[in-house]
């Protein structure tokens, strides 16, 4: 095969087989297995994307694409001119398994809505005066909960209580049901790129419970302290400290968490949003996280990955969860509280296999498991295919409302700057100072109806330019909703 050995590229073959509408997904997943499975070393060099498409007998933007995505994952890189090449990644995290990966943590170690799958907002100011009611509510972390699939969620339930033994019903396993576990375990795989095993997947309240899980076990085995991304949500902090863990703010740049500072805190714990960060909206960089993985490994810590808005991108195909990479150093967290309803309490966590023995236990003591009708429901949804017609009829919503805010901040506060917008259910608007000061600004727009939340609340930093950062949530307004908030605003700030 073009002089790259034929017998390393006939594993991807399998996916040229799967029907043509499926076949870019297919070639990412077995380029994925064949790097974490060693079939591909790190170091190797990948043919051309002419060459393989011509081996394999498909388009060459087929491959193109799933050599971009898979570079942005960290499983590849390249550079200009130099062609394609498995990531170092790959390699750290296969010795690392043959290590003291299980060991324990030594003792004395340095270390909207209240979940973190719907985090929790701050009240808008509070105007002197004249107050009105919130007539329009940007604050971020609600989804439209008017598009919660009833008559499917209605029919799954009539199915399973047809279905469903009656010993079912007794005290589930703490881990969760059987079969929602192998459903989500294959959902997983196949949409965020993770290393699903059934046996390491715990069925929890949300990604709140996935954390706090998390936090007794670290702190039993000596942390005292956690990092959290500056900016980032303050709930994570709030949620650690239940446990009996500080946290240390860590600083971000446009790639991701800043290593230096990371090396410097003394955590051996830290809890990040990589695939689409909260708030800020970026995408870690392929290298910076394959530098926290490197950090992970040598402090012998863990990293917990909250997948925020992870199934929601516009761009492109979603950014893959850093799991895939390092399963033993990384624990996923994930919820249905954005593509359901936050009300569920469903969620899941996958568990490197040293820590999952004391995560379970923690789960039984907790709470003896969650509702099993819910559970069975949820299995339903993923395996008949309702949750995947569920998460693209939210796709096509939200990316209309994203495009009406675009439309109406461009034509109502002109010169406003907008970031995070390739994904997810909020965006970050960088307002002129000409509109400020920010403290002027937001008291205006509450005076109108309008709240809002500055991105000052979700950190430390205080840029001292004059803009108005603001952190605008839109998922869960009406297009309409959305360009009469922003009008709102426009003539509640130009008054002055």
């Amino acid at each position: 095969m073009s002089g790259h050995g034929q017998a390393a590229w006939e594993l991807l073959l399998p996916s040229v087989d799967a029907p043509a509408r499926q076949r870019g997904r297919a070639l990412q997943e077995a380029l994925r297995e064949a790097v974490r499975s060693g079939r591909l070393a790190a170091g190797t060099r990948l043919p051309s994307t002419r060459e393989l498409a011509a081996d394999l007998g498909v388009s060459r933007g087929l491959v193109t694409e799933a050599y971009e995505q898979l570079t942005a994952e960290g499983y590849l890189r390249s550079g200009r001119g130099a062609g394609t090449w498995v990531g170092e990644a790959a390699r750290a995290r296969r010795s690392d398994r043959t290590g003291a990966v299980g060991g324990r943590l030594g003792p004395g170690a340095d270390g909207g809505a209240p979940a973190l799958g719907a985090r929790a907002p701050a009240s808008a100011p509070v105007p002197a005066g004249g107050a009105v009611g919130v007539r329009v509510d940007f604050r971020p972390g609600t989804p439209d909960l008017s598009l919660f699939p009833r008559a499917a969620w209605a029919a799954a339930q009539r199915a399973v209580l047809t279905r469903l033994s009656h010993p079912a019903l007794g005290y589930p396993d703490p881990r969760g049901l059987p079969e929602l576990r192998e459903a989500l375990a294959g959902m997983l795989a196949r949409r965020r790129g993770v290393v699903a095993d059934p046996e390491r997947l715990v069925v929890c309240s949300g990604v709140a419970q996935a954390s706090t899980l998390l936090g007794f076990v670290l702190r039993a085995r000596g942390l005292d302290a956690v990092g959290i991304e500056d900016p980032g949500s303050p709930e994570h902090g709030r949620l650690f400290a239940s446990t009996g863990l500080d946290t240390v703010w860590l600083p971000l740049d446009e790639e991701g968490l800043r290593p230096e500072p990371l090396a410097a805190s003394g955590v051996r714990a830290v809890v990040v949003t990589p695939s689409h960060q909260f708030p800020s909206g970026i995408s870690w960089s392929a290298g910076r996280r394959a530098a926290l993985l490197d950090w992970a490994r040598a402090v012998d810590g863990y990293v917990l990955e909250d997948d925020y808005d992870g199934d929601f991108r516009y761009d492109r195909a979603p950014v893959g969860a850093l799991q895939g990479l390092d399963p033993e150093r990384v624990v996923y967290a994930g919820s249905v509280s954005k593509s359901l309803a936050p009300g569920l309490r469903l969620g899941w966590t996958l568990v490197p296999e040293a820590l999952l023995g004391e995560v379970v236990e923690r789960k039984r003591t907790m709470d003896l498991g969650n509702p099993v009708l819910d559970q069975a429901v949820l299995a339903e949804l993923v395996t008949r295919g309702g949750y995947d017609r569920q998460l693209r009829r939210c796709q096509r919503a939200y990316r209309e409302r994203r495009d009406a805010l675009l439309g109406a901040l461009a034509e109502h506060l002109p010169g406003t700057r907008v970031s995070g917008i390739a994904a997810g259910l909020h965006v970050i608007a960088r307002v002129p100072a000409l509109f400020g000061p920010s403290e002027r600004f937001l008291a205006r727009a509450a005076e109108a109806g309008v709240a809002l939340r500055p991105l000052e609340d979700y950190g430390t930093a205080r840029p001292a330019d004059g803009d108005v950062r603001l952190v605008i949530g839109y998922a869960h307004l009406a297009p309409s909703a959305v360009t009469a908030g922003i009008r709102l605003v426009a003539e509640a700030v130009g008054r002055g």
